[in-house]
């Protein structure tokens, strides 16, 4: 097996017996090795001390008088943050007991990149005996925004924050998403996938610059039906069946999940009958139907009945994909 995401932290966990990873003192102290905590050199000798301590012991409990002692009010906060965010983890006991309780509603405030951060782990252990490259690169979305170019008939999905940063110099093809998307020019290769190539992503998963095109019947786009079902199984113990779907066509349709605020607004316009505009039908990127295997599990119904998926982007072309909706509105009866 060949490694990937390094920077997913898979080092720093422990795979408990249950196959879910349990929060390490390892992974706590990366934390506090942030920028948002690590002092600078303005920082006050009560801030430093209080980050020497917390290296030292990244379960140190810190009450709220010291950290009213640091002399800058921002810093305070970010260290109640991520204090926060340490008692859900440590409290949780893993982090997709964590993830869970964000999904399901805590009083906690997470911030988003921490959240990102979590799905990024948990995927890095739901896929770590995956050999498919293209797997692995559809699963991005689970945790990275995209930007989609519709560029030359395909359905192009390129990491926003690498084609902002970098940009492209039009060699594969991305010339004219930068151009839409207003990125400055610049040289990184950013090369589109294909069952062809798809082993370059091994040497490159950590740079997250690979393309991939998720037209229907394109090889991503089952990949990432796949990871769906990795998804469930893992978080939910559920076992489904997703396929690819050109279009709803169903007289009977009976519960949809949108995997975007975007797809979930369009999808529940159609669902309800709405008028919905040709641009907005436009911006949907995939749809995908799902079968739940134990008809047990479900409501009553939507028994024998298929659940619709969808993806779509925003007008300015970004694709944010909210993993926890596929956890959260699943027509799941409560024993379940």
């Amino acid at each position: 097996m060949r490694d990937f995401w390094k920077s997913a932290g898979f080092h720093l966990v422990e795979i408990g017996a249950e196959g879910w990873l349990k929060v390490t003192p390892q992974l706590l102290l990366a934390y506090w090795t942030r920028p948002e905590v690590h002092p600078i050199e303005t920082s006050c000798d009560e801030e430093i001390r209080l980050h020497e301590a917390l290296l030292a012991d990244p379960l140190m409990p810190v009450d709220e008088a010291r950290l009213a002692r640091l002399a800058d009010p921002d810093t305070a906060d970010n260290y109640r943050l991520v204090l926060a965010f340490r008692e859900l983890l440590m409290s949780a006991g893993t982090i997709e007991g964590a993830y869970l309780r964000i999904a399901r509603g805590t009083n906690t405030t997470v911030p988003p990149v921490f959240v990102d951060q979590m799905v990024h782990l948990i995927l890095r252990n739901i896929l770590k005996d995956v050999r498919d490259p293209m797997r692995l690169r559809a699963a991005e979305l689970f945790f990275r925004e995209q930007i989609v170019s519709t560029e030359g008939g395909r359905l192009l999905l390129a990491d926003e924050e690498i084609v902002e940063m970098h940009g492209s110099s039009g060699e594969t093809g991305l010339a004219q998403l930068l151009a839409e998307t207003g990125t400055p020019m610049r040289t990184v290769e950013l090369d589109v996938l294909s069952e062809d190539n798809k082993e370059i992503y091994w040497e490159r998963s950590d740079r997250f610059d690979t393309v991939i095109d998720f037209r229907f019947e394109q090889p991503a786009l089952d990949a990432f039906a796949r990871v769906l079902e990795a998804w469930l199984q893992h978080m939910m113990r559920l076992e489904v069946r997703v396929e690819p779907r050109p279009k709803v066509e169903d007289s009977d349709w009976r519960w949809h999940i949108g995997l975007d605020r975007e797809a979930t607004q369009i999808l529940n316009a159609l669902y309800e009958g709405k008028p919905v505009g040709a641009d907005d039908l436009a911006r949907i990127v995939a749809l995908f139907r799902m079968h739940v295997r134990d008809d047990r599990t479900v409501i009553d119904r939507v028994k024998g009945r298929p659940i619709y998926l969808g993806l779509a982007m925003t007008p300015a072309n970004r694709l944010k994909m909210k993993p926890q909706n596929l956890l959260v509105n699943m027509p799941l009866r409560m024993a379940a």
